[in-house]
């Protein structure tokens, strides 16, 4: 079932404004206990928890920054 552009539009807003901030406190909270590993090790982490976020979630954040597509047109 496909979400209608509306509730995308509050889903991303939801998601940036409080979704986010609790993973970037949880991945900040796990790379505190990988405290003394290899900078490359840590970095290779970061880098997979940046890009592990987005993908699960393109759908919702796709097109929200158009026009409505189910607004009625203006002539």
């Amino acid at each position: 079932m496909a979400l209608s552009y509306k509730a995308r539009k509050r889903w991303s807003l939801f998601i940036l404004l409080v979704g986010l901030p609790v993973y970037i406190a949880a991945v900040w909270f796990i790379l505190s206990l990988l405290e003394g590993w290899s900078i490359w090790v840590q970095m290779g982490i970061c880098l997979a928890f940046s890009i592990v976020w987005a993908f699960p979630l393109k759908a919702v954040f796709l097109g929200v920054g158009k026009a409505d597509p189910d607004a009625p047109q203006d002539e």
